[in-house]
């Protein structure tokens, strides 16, 4: 693999916008969610017992036992921790300086501190794989503001190596999860004909995509399958296209799914995860740069690595074909598909290469650690020979344990591979296991909603007779309302009503808060469900009585002549979800009881320090602004500070001679322009040929300085710069006389 310094530096500055968008993202949230009057109060979480700060950061990781130190309540400290990681990731995302080591480790604890109290509003896999690669960072990012240096250290790619293994774990593990849970859809390619109605928040774009024909819809979770599971084994390959071509199928199956679904930062990490599969040779190649490294392969060595990748690219397309049975079928102008093996035969395949990938990581590992030894020893000066490899030693072995403790989640696809582990390393994955440095994953295990989307819809009423629907933001429920766009933001309560809806209210106690305080009235969850609060049709008074019913709900279909509907959705009654209650009723008060949603204790004074009040000032400017707007105006924002500070930087580094020789290109231009033309101004005829006398006079100064300096023995190349100075002169002359040939 060639040199990884432009991806790095890629990575990590994608790393920053992505901490920024979850940051801010939950921060508009806190209120509604964790706060004193919120769905799930984090001090809830939080039980001073008398126990020592170290005890407790033991037992529950996070930097909000520090909030009575300082004079403030868990919700205040909540906000804090997400503006400090907000701001941080900000500086971080315009300034190189701050991509550091040191940062990156402060965002992590952060993000770290508020997951422990989040509970199940942040029990997803994107917080976990969040975690993951933000603790990789710590290794990745350089010790800039430490060392004042930002040179590329020998051990670059084996710390940088983590995340490839990190995007391979994902995937494979997201491809396999498919089909060992043994859902019909996936097994019979039918999946993608319910996912894009039955997925959480549909984009616009997934009406259109449901619409596709069946076999077109078959093949692609034939494609699916091919891109998670077989793609990623090309991650470590040693010929570089290999990788690129995996990269690129990769960053086409995201696309795809940010197009058709809102799964706020989760596809935007997972491509910045494959920008590990790059070098600088291919990203000079989309900056078109030239690449000054030198191509010394033989001919014979070209011609066999490109008949290597034939190879391997015509194998993966002929397992496509038998494993899916992909066949013409012209009767239905399309392909016909289905799955060609039995769960057996998976099974043993899972078994045959679980144990194998744990070794192709060995091999690929150990060759980067060895490339990164063999750097260190070729530095000249003996301590920096030195300091580098001391540095090998450590990155090396933290990256070598890493790579040992994520062993344990990564077996979890195939139980007899996860029991052949030594007991040592699960052993120091249950010490790690808390701080969600290594997790497993494995997305979409299981196809929901095949007998049509079930939808909780929340009813309110002041009468106990008539009755009006509660919309959400985001989720569906107006079956004319048009499916939203909100990535990278992730409204929590809507995701938690999709999960709510698959079962029962007994599955999701939150809900029976969420009842408890809209009887309530509470402004802080009513944002949750609609930021401008004129929209909530109880926002000048709360209801009286409320009740929540199950739906189910599907996609419409075009029209018979071809035309759109009107509505997005249909749908149809299913059952009673939440019976009808109201303040004081005996259920309400039951089942509050028995979750222990209701805080009996006394209220708690708000603090109201320094950094209470200017957390709350915070608060109330960015109250009513609609979270999507909130992120893409700083994502935005950031982007185009650092492409204007990234053209200012490429301007600095020409050259005086690359400009004058762009200068006199252009009088070139000017002056062999048709006589036809429009003449220049007067004024700008006169700036340009005093321009020109200027530049002669200091040539002229810089000659008689070089002569003073030089002496007799250069006499020669003195002479040769005067007859180039000469010739300068001439062509000057000649510039002047075509000038005052077009003046007359």
């Amino acid at each position: 693999m060639g040199e990884i310094v432009l991806p790095r530096r890629m990575f990590l500055w994608c790393m920053a916008v992505i901490y920024l968008s979850a940051f801010v993202s939950l921060y508009v949230q806190i209120p509604g969610l964790y706060g004193n009057e919120g769905l799930l109060p984090a001090r809830w979480r939080l039980r001073y017992s008398g126990k020592s700060l170290w005890e407790q950061l033991v037992s529950s990781p996070t930097l909000l036992w520090l909030g009575p130190r300082f004079g403030l309540d868990t919700h205040t400290a909540m906000e804090l921790l997400c503006l400090i990681g907000a701001a941080l990731s900000l500086v971080a995302t315009l300034v190189e300086a701050f991509r550091d080591s040191v940062v990156f480790f402060c965002l992590w604890a952060l993000y770290l501190s508020l997951y422990e109290v989040g509970q199940v509003f942040l029990y997803f896999q994107w917080d976990n794989l969040l975690l993951e690669t933000g603790f990789l960072c710590i290794l990745i990012a350089p010790l800039t503001l430490i060392r004042g240096s930002r040179r590329v250290r020998e051990h670059d790619r084996v710390t940088f190596w983590l995340i490839r293994w990190l995007l391979f774990r994902l995937m494979f593990a997201s491809g396999v999860v498919k089909l060992t849970s043994r859902c019909p859809t996936w097994w019979g390619l039918t999946a993608l004909t319910y996912h894009y109605e039955t997925q959480c928040i549909p984009t616009p774009l997934a009406w259109f995509a449901h619409q596709l024909p069946v076999w077109w819809q078959k093949m692609s979770v034939a494609g699916t399958f091919v891109i998670e599971i077989a793609v990623p084994f090309l991650f470590f390959s040693p010929l570089r296209r290999l990788r690129i071509g995996a990269f690129y199928l990769q960053v086409l199956l995201q696309v795809l799914i940010i197009l058709s679904g809102n799964y706020n930062f989760f596809n935007l990490l997972t491509l910045t995860l494959c920008l590990s599969l790059l070098d600088d040779q291919h990203v000079r190649f989309w900056l078109r740069k030239t690449d000054n490294t030198s191509n010394s392969n033989s001919r014979l060595w070209s011609w066999l690595c490109y008949h290597v990748e034939l190879a391997v690219w015509s194998l993966t397309i002929f397992g496509t074909i038998n494993c899916f049975n992909l066949q013409i079928d012209a009767k239905k102008n399309g392909i016909s598909s289905r799955t060609a093996f039995t769960y057996h035969e998976f099974n043993q395949f899972l078994k045959t290469v679980t144990i194998p990938c744990i070794w192709i990581g060995v091999l690929s590992l150990t060759w980067e650690m060895v490339i990164a030894m063999f750097r260190c020893a070729c530095v000249h000066g003996f301590l920096k020979r030195f300091w580098g490899t001391l540095q090998w030693t450590v990155f090396g072995a933290a990256t070598a344990a890493m790579f040992t403790v994520s062993l344990v989640p990564f077996t979890y696809i195939e139980f007899d591979s996860n029991a052949r582990l030594w007991p040592a390393v699960r052993q120091a994955y249950d010490v790690v296991d808390r701080y969600q440095l290594v997790n497993s994953y494995g997305l979409f295990r299981r196809m929901t909603g095949v007998g049509g989307r079930p939808e909780v819809v929340i009813e309110g009423s002041n009468d106990g007779v008539t009755w009006t629907e509660i919309e959400f933001m985001y989720k569906p429920g107006n079956l004319s309302a048009s499916p939203p766009v909100v990535t990278p933001h992730q409204p929590r309560l809507d995701w938690q009503m999709w999960f709510a809806a698959l079962g029962s209210h007994t599955h999701a106690p939150w809900f029976t808060s969420l009842m408890y305080r809209l009887l309530q009235g509470k402004t802080d969850v009513i944002e949750l469900i609609q930021t401008d609060i004129n929209r909530y049709p109880f926002h000048q008074q709360p209801p009286t009585y409320l009740r929540a019913h199950r739906y189910k709900y599907w996609f419409t279909e075009p029209k018979a002549d071809g035309s759109y509907p009107q509505r997005w959705w249909r749908r149809v009654y299913d059952e009673e979800f939440y019976p009808t209650v109201h303040l004081g009723h005996s259920f309400l008060e039951n089942m509050l009881n028995h979750h222990g949603l209701k805080d009996k204790s006394a209220p708690r004074r708000m603090s109201n320090n320094t950094v209470s009040r200017a957390v709350r000032w915070m608060r109330s400017q960015v109250r009513g602004v609609p979270a999507p707007l909130l992120i893409w105006t700083l994502m935005a924002c950031s982007a185009i500070f650092c492409l204007l500070q990234g053209l200012r930087d490429r301007n600095k580094q020409k050259t005086p001679q690359e400009f004058k020789a762009s200068v006199v290109e252009t009088d070139h231009k000017e002056n062999t322009h048709d006589i036809s033309s429009d003449p220049l101004d007067k004024s700008e005829e006169k700036e340009a040929e005093d321009e020109e006398e200027e530049e002669k006079e200091e040539d002229g100064e810089e000659e008689d300085a070089v002569e003073d300096s030089e002496g007799e023995e250069k006499g020669s190349d003195i002479e040769e710069e005067m007859t180039e100075e000469t010739e300068q002169e001439e062509q000057m002359r000649e510039k002047n006389e075509i000038l005052r040939q077009r003046k007359s």
